[in-house]
């Protein structure tokens, strides 16, 4: 520990950064602003005036201070060539094999889509690109505090692997930081990516002193277990791109639900599995504590083989290729098809590589000799690594319709495929201006997506699955599925709750979901919990249906189902969706919407209560005539301030007419779309099921 002037503290920021010498040639003025901006920061924070002296306990690291196999660090220059003399209007990169994220940082003034299937990967990657803003001086106080600890007690990594790849001092040390980053999080005392730089300092530290060659496919048996662990902190950045989005997928999975004007793709080359060489890394990453066996102390890791690295790599490739929305494909790979020895050998064939990227578009190819690793099995000469750019025919996407984990009433699901082909396709902010369930806006295809209900309880529910990591939320349902005893079919059945799938669930969850619901009607924080809660209730009330009364309390009666597969799944890609696109939510009545920002460049899409059904929300008054004819007035401005718009109504149901639409439109020259729909099966609707309700779309473009 030293002291230091805040001007030598300046020096001393910059000079220990980890940064690239390429970098530092490069860019030097920026990362120097930058660092004595953090450094400002720090000081006015803790009001320390600038001329005193304050301890400096902490070193940073940078992105490409981690050993990875296949990391393209040396090939930055090379690559950053090729793209900038190739390629133009480049907006979008996504590096959809990202590990480390070195290619990635080549394009952090993009817009940014990152994915790897290792969670290792995925977690330092929201570190580093993440748009959710991070407080700096959190962090340093933590990991000086982790820096400063004596660990006394055995944990999970201690038990297992002392004296392997660290020593045990250094393992006790490792299980007590990562169960401490998960009970910071846990207590909401940091936000999901503070726990993801934790957890990337935690990693890079480690790497640092790991006893071994590299990687964890084994440990060196009299390799020097004396280093201690020292944690730096990582030089992540506030107010990167809002649109930039991390993934933990597979790769051809992703790729049906993202376009981007450049996607990069860098697979594996050969048989080596990445979740065996850095299975280690993994299992401290995730922190699930399972079982270890063998000398390398592996865990079961079969769910994380890549295809890519077997005989199937070929075939894998070639759908994957298929899938890819983009302007341009680049593709690294090198030319070890047989020049080493077996588990060397590159997986896809030129021939392959070829023919699969030449259905794409026109390919050029670009290489520069690059030292191959072979395990100091071999000696290969002529290695190179390549870059294929595919210039695509077709710039296209079209997304997997998926539906909203609720039911609500009114939800446009089903008419999408009618809906959808009828909305503009230029258009830069979209705007839900009655969101509901949000069955329209979670499937369009636009840069800006804004989901607007006037019900204060639904964007702030889906702002809780945006903004939570998706394994946090699921464990949070279930642990409050846990809590009431509430029923669970799809793990135990029906006979264990003594019902069946014809009757339903209801009697059993009744009493329960009954004293949940007062809980949450009584719950006082608006926290992530109350909206978790929100949302079990809504999942085990009557038709999964969303309903307050005067008084703001939630009051649907208990249902016959529960959180199911259906369910579950729905909700999976919906979350999903929802963290690949820039969606903001928001909750004010429409007469109160601001509207300076947009343009004619923008779409208004709006939902209102239809005012001649039935339908709950019409309950207390919901959607009266003057609301009818305040949202026409309000279209009206939108069409003088030429804005487009799209209006979902009904002109007549069930012998009634909507009176007041028909003579607003009179003289206007609106386009009228017919849509095939029927109400007649909904329950919110009168017994007389003889009259369809004429449903149509109003666009004024």
């Amino acid at each position: 520990m030293e002291t230091l002037t805040t001007v030598e503290v300046t020096k001393k920021l910059i000079n220990t950064s980890k940064i690239s010498s390429h970098d530092k040639r490069s860019n030097r003025a920026v990362w120097t602003s930058r660092l004595i901006d953090q450094l400002r920061n720090i000081v006015n924070q803790r009001h320390i005036p600038k001329n005193r002296e304050f301890i400096l306990s902490y070193k940073t690291t940078g992105i490409n201070n981690r050993r990875y196999l296949g990391n393209k660090y040396k090939l930055l220059p090379f690559i950053k060539k090729i793209v900038n003399n190739n390629c133009s209007n480049i907006n979008t990169v996504a590096d959809i094999f990202a590990g480390t994220g070195a290619v990635t940082y080549l394009f952090k003034d993009k817009k940014i889509i990152t994915n790897d299937i290792m969670y290792s990967n995925y977690v330092c990657n929201l570190a580093w690109f993440g748009s959710e803003n991070i407080s700096l001086k959190k962090i340093i106080e933590i990991i000086v505090r982790y820096n400063n600890d004596k660990i006394n007690a055995d944990n999970y990594v201690s038990k297992n692997f002392k004296n392997t790849y660290f020593n045990f001092e250094s393992c006790r040390k490792i299980g007590y930081i990562r169960e401490d980053i998960e009970k910071l999080y846990k207590k909401r005392k940091i936000n999901n990516r503070e726990r993801a730089v934790l957890i990337t300092s935690l990693l890079y530290a480690m790497d640092k002193i790991a006893n071994t060659c590299g990687h964890y496919d084994a440990y060196r048996k009299n390799g020097d277990l004396n280093k201690g662990l020292e944690l730096s902190v990582p030089a992540v950045l506030n107010n990167l791109c809002d649109n930039n989005k991390c993934f933990n997928k597979d790769a051809n999975i992703l790729v049906k639900d993202i376009k981007a004007d450049l996607v990069y793709i860098d697979p594996p080359y050969n048989s080596r599995q990445y979740c065996d060489l850095y299975h280690f890394i993994e299992n401290i990453a995730r922190w699930e504590k399972p079982k270890v066996k063998g000398v390398a102390k592996k865990m079961e890791r079969s769910d994380l083989k890549s295809d890519y690295c077997t005989q199937k790599a070929s075939k894998v490739f070639g759908d994957l290729i298929s899938n890819i929305n983009a302007k341009y494909i680049l593709l690294s790979y090198n030319n070890m098809a047989y020049k080493g020895n077996a588990r060397s050998n590159a997986k896809i064939s030129d021939a392959d590589i070829m023919r699969i990227l030449s259905k794409k578009g026109k390919i050029k190819i670009f290489s520069q000799k690059y030292k191959s690793f072979s395990a100091g099995k071999s000696y290969i000469t002529g290695n190179k690594e390549r870059l294929f750019l595919c210039v695509c025919k077709t710039f296209k996407y079209v997304k997997p319709l998926i539906s909203s984990p609720m039911n609500y009433t009114g939800g446009k699901f089903k008419l999408l495929p009618q809906i959808l082909p009828n909305f503009p396709r230029n258009v830069n902010t979209f705007v839900d201006l009655f969101c509901g369930g949000a069955n329209v806006g979670i499937n369009v295809n636009y840069d800006k997506i804004i989901l607007n209900d006037r019900g204060q309880y639904i964007p702030y529910l889906f702002n809780t699955f945006k903004n939570l990591d998706k394994e946090v939320l699921f464990n949070m349902i279930y642990e409050v599925i846990d809590k009431y005893e509430l029923s669970l079919s799809n793990k135990y059945g029906y006979k264990k709750y003594d019902c069946n799938s014809v009757e339903g669930l209801g009697a059993y969850n009744k009493e329960k979901f009954l004293k949940m619901r007062k809980d949450f009607n009584t719950y006082k924080s608006r926290d992530y919990y109350y909206y978790v809660l929100l949302y079990v209730l809504i999942v085990y009330s009557f038709n999964n249906q969303v309903r307050f009364n005067s008084r703001g309390e939630f009051n649907l009666p208990v249902g016959k189902r529960d959180f199911n597969t259906q369910l579950i799944k729905k909700l999976n890609f919906f979350i999903d969706r929802l963290k690949s696109n820039n969606f903001i939510f928001t909750n004010t009545d429409f007469r109160k919407f601001d509207t300076t920002a947009l343009t004619k460049n923008d779409f208004v899409y709006c939902d209102p209560p239809y005012l001649i059904t039935c339908a709950s929300y019409n309950e207390q008054n919901g959607w009266t005539d003057k609301d009818e004819k305040d949202l026409l007035k309000f279209l009206s401005f939108l069409n003088a301030k030429e804005i487009k718009f799209a209006l979902s109504n009904v002109f007549r149901n069930k012998g009634k007419e909507n009176s007041i639409l028909l003579d607003w439109l009179k003289d206007k020259s609106y386009k009228v779309i017919q849509l095939n729909k029927s109400y007649a099966n909904s329950n919110y609707h009168t017994k007389d099921k003889t009259g369809n309700a004429e449903e149509v779309l109003i666009v004024n473009y």
